[in-house]
């Protein structure tokens, strides 16, 4: 999805039933086109570094309201 302002919506968890998760939980985040996809220094796409450390911030949030057994229910495995 992109806004108006050119930002592109981010489902930090992806894949089978986890990118709907990740829509439930407000686990995403809004980046620009470079971050997102089309730069493999910059993009969440490509920097491995970068997707992991994205999901552990969405788990730790997500843990301070559920348990790390509801995130695993929901996101198939802890990243933490």
């Amino acid at each position: 999805v992109e806004t108006i302002t050119g930002l592109h919506e981010h489902h930090i968890f992806e894949g089978t039933g986890r990118r709907n998760q990740s829509e439930k939980y407000g686990l995403k985040v809004w980046l620009c086109h470079r971050h997102h996809t089309t730069d493999p220094r910059y993009s969440i796409h490509y920097q491995k570094a970068l997707d992991l450390d994205l999901k552990k911030r969405a788990q730790r949030k997500f843990e301070e309201t559920h348990t790390r057994e509801e995130f695993i229910e929901h996101f198939i495995k802890s990243y933490l």
